[in-house]
């Protein structure tokens, strides 16, 4: 893992477990997430549409066997779904803001079901220019929440209810690499969730997605 990003994630899961430090950890965790989105921006400026659809490591396990664009997809599906349907309990940025019809997208879901080939034709797809106004839609409203929460929020849990809400909207896949998500999500607290989605995960994909950039530019 990039060191830098690494020790930011460190030190705000460090500075959320105290109430004290609560307010510093979200400085921190939004810095990281402003370090780690200048990556996107960079890529939108610097790569041609084919690059984004490239899958060169086809075969291969783990988070680089995909394409960049799935990846950006990916990325701010699983946070818009947890934001909004899991923590703020309203409507995901996807839907409010008519983004499949906008991104030109075929599915509404994050897209773990999907696998090499059906990736490179689903970031095909993709309208590039929508799929950036989502995420930094989504950026900036899952942030708006974080503000919001209190230290103490921190603790509460999925409630039943909430998690058989999310399995009706039918943005999780019932296939056996995606339907685990709901359980994994719904299985942690707010604390948990903003350790994951929110930062963690965006750095595992961001990092493939440079190694990607790198063997199609080697």
């Amino acid at each position: 893992m990039n060191k830098e990003w690494s020790e930011l994630n460190k030190t705000m899961q460090t500075q959320i477990r105290k109430n004290d430090t609560y307010e510093a950890g979200i400085d921190t965790l939004f810095e990281l997430r402003n370090r780690l989105m200048k990556i996107l921006t960079v890529f939108y400026s610097e790569l041609n549409r084919e690059e984004f659809n490239a899958i060169p490591f086809l075969n291969a396990d783990g988070y680089h066997s995909k394409t960049i664009a799935y990846s950006i997809w990916h990325i701010f599906r699983i946070e818009d779904i947890v934001a909004h349907t899991l923590i703020s309990e309203n409507e995901q940025v996807f839907f409010s803001g008519n983004y499949q019809e906008r991104i030109n997208s075929p599915i509404i879901t994050t897209g773990n079901e999907l696998v090499k080939e059906q990736i490179v034709d689903f970031s095909k797809q993709l309208n590039l220019k929508e799929l950036y106004s989502y995420i930094f839609e989504v950026k900036d409203s899952t942030e708006k929440i974080i503000n919001s929460l209190s230290y103490d929020e921190l603790k509460k849990k999925i409630s039943e209810e909430r998690k058989e809400y999310l399995k009706s909207l039918n943005v999780v896949s019932d296939d056996e690499n995606a339907i685990w998500l709901i359980d994994y999500w719904c299985g942690k607290d707010i604390r948990g969730l903003i350790q994951m989605p929110f930062s963690r995960h965006w750095i595992m994909h961001i990092e493939a997605s440079l190694r990607i950039k790198n063997k199609i530019h080697s």
